[in-house]
């Protein structure tokens, strides 16, 4: 697959239905040296999710059964905004894990919103009985290529808005917004993996030389929480060389505090997760070296306002 042709063609596909997310060039987060941010909380829905589920939907019929879509909530308010948009029918699985804040944004979609108990593997099992059932549309959250393509789209987008940057740092959950940046850039960048060490599956996966299961847990879990890396992220990532390193809970809150009270962002945990990284410690820039961090989610929990 030319994956670069693929995000070009998506890119052009989503277009007129997707936000351009700013770019802020920043200094702080006790860093000395700047740093390049993406805004892409500020995507429809509050997560750069928006793009995938787009692209899903445009590039192929939708039969009238509709979509189906497991989420730990950004995925499914993302897919159900994207149904609503176009005129689709969309049924949401989600977990409980997911929090009153994400439950809440589907629910104003209108989409129908199945809670059911467990993590996002329970969700996901749900999701592919009623697909086979009713002939839905199964909108996944991150391994499978049109969604890849889709999420590849915010790095095409941000190179276009002059990212200057020799290294991204993305957060990873399921793998498909990381897969989307080793995509496109096809080792021009240096793309550096960020996962709470809680949930951890695109490590485990590197270490084990295939994907593997892993527990989830952690203040980050319901974006970042996916058992098992997808196979689209693990072989990108195993054929590029992927740097990956983890984070605790608690450099993610304070990652989140500081992109508040410092720039007024208010990101979600997983949104905060990539900035943490430098803030711990836990990458080290080399003298020099520019770099880049997506702030990937604004849907935090509890609503501010209600």
């Amino acid at each position: 697959m030319n994956w670069q042709d693929e995000i070009t063609a998506a890119a052009d596909r989503i277009r007129p239905h997707v936000q351009r997310t700013p770019v802020m060039h920043t200094q702080g987060f006790g860093l000395d040296y700047p740093v390049a941010l993406k805004l892409e909380h500020m995507q429809h829905t509050g997560s750069f999710k928006a793009r995938g589920a787009f692209n899903t939907l445009l590039s192929q019929p939708v039969p009238s059964a509709g979509l189906v879509a497991a989420s730990g909530g950004n995925h499914g308010a993302a897919a159900a905004f994207a149904a609503h948009h176009l005129g689709h029918k969309a049924r949401i699985y989600v977990p409980e894990m997911a929090g009153p804040a994400k439950i809440s944004l589907i629910k104003r979609t209108g989409a129908d919103l199945q809670v059911v108990p467990g993590a996002y593997a329970n969700a996901l099992e749900q999701a592919q009985a009623y697909e086979a059932e009713t002939g839905a549309m199964q909108v996944h959250a991150y391994d499978a290529p049109a969604t890849v393509a889709g999420q590849g789209t915010c790095f095409a987008e941000w190179q276009e808005q002059g990212l200057e940057a020799d290294t991204l740092l993305i957060a990873v959950g399921g793998g498909g917004l990381i897969a989307g940046a080793l995509a496109w850039f096809q080792g021009m960048k240096k793309i550096v993996a960020v996962e709470p060490e809680t949930s951890r599956a695109l490590q485990a996966a590197l270490q084990a030389k295939e994907p593997v299961d892993v527990e989830v847990s952690g203040v980050a879990a319901n974006a970042l929480g996916a058992k098992r890396i997808g196979n689209i992220c693990f072989e990108l990532a195993s054929a590029q060389g992927a740097a990956s390193v983890t984070v605790p809970d608690s450099a993610i809150t304070q990652a989140q505090a500081a992109l508040w009270r410092e720039r007024r962002i208010l990101a979600e945990p997983a949104g905060a997760t990539a900035l943490a990284a430098l803030m711990c410690g836990a990458y080290r820039p080399e003298p020099g070296e520019r770099v880049a961090v997506l702030i990937c989610g604004g849907n935090i929990a509890p609503d501010p306002l209600g």
